[in-house]
């Protein structure tokens, strides 16, 4: 994992300096941009192994990287979002962000947050079955769903959702367990993570999302994937 190469977007020229020196030192090969323009440049001409994208920019948001990214890759993209930023954050998740880290932020929490991120878009399941739950199919080994034979688009972070719910089918996940199975230790009181991605989800699988019958709400506990797609008490 060491050796990925990072690019960073950020529009703080001492907060570039500190991040290539922290990444570097955490073996990673980091490349740099300032603005949304060149945030799409990077990524179309060499696209990187991971993205850390902040959400304030001089020409957009890091809101508008992401809708544009996740036209045509599944890159891992971290954001960095200043404190305040709560409705920013939320709607970088819904475009697509996998994950997400406050201003100011530890040199330790951040790179141990790029290489799980890292971990889950590489990480294969091979020899393990295909899992269905009504028409959606998941296949661990290849990290695909497809919905009545067609593939679904999702994120590493999506996927990862997908794959516990799945392999726990029929049966209450909860919170705590999802977000310590899928984001890992640390992460068991970000409920607010949990629900924007389980609704990105469900806008992909479901149809209808606002009526869910296969990813199902356990009001205050959790999530559990329907076996029958019965329809939500």
């Amino acid at each position: 994992m060491n050796g990925a190469r990072v690019l960073v977007v950020d529009d703080e020229p001492q907060i570039l300096r500190g991040l290539r020196v922290v990444l570097r030192r955490a073996g990673f090969h980091v490349d740099v941009a300032a603005s949304v323009a060149e945030a799409l440049d990077a990524l179309a001409v060499r696209p990187p192994d991971a993205l850390v994208l902040d959400l304030i920019l001089p020409d957009g948001t890091g809101v508008d990287v992401l809708r544009d990214l996740r036209r045509w890759s599944s890159l891992p993209v971290l954001v960095l979002s200043a404190v305040g930023d709560e409705r920013m954050k939320v709607r970088a998740l819904d475009a697509g962000a996998d994950d997400y880290v406050t201003k100011p932020f530890g040199a330790d929490e951040l790179t141990a947050r790029l290489r799980a991120l890292l971990r889950r878009a590489g990480d294969g399941a091979g020899g393990e079955p295909v899992l269905a739950a009504g028409d959606v199919a998941v296949d661990l080994a290849a990290r695909r769903v497809t919905k009545a034979g067609r593939d679904v688009h999702l994120t590493p972070i999506e996927f990862d959702l997908v794959r516990v719910l799945a392999t726990h089918r029929g049966k209450l996940v909860t919170h705590r367990q999802l977000l310590h199975e899928v984001w890992g230790p640390g992460y068991e009181r970000e409920t607010q993570l949990l629900r924007v991605h389980v609704a990105h989800i469900r806008a992909k699988l479901e149809d209808d999302p606002g009526a869910p019958r296969l990813l199902l709400t356990e009001p205050g506990v959790g999530y559990r994937l329907s076996d029958a797609g019965a329809p939500e008490s």
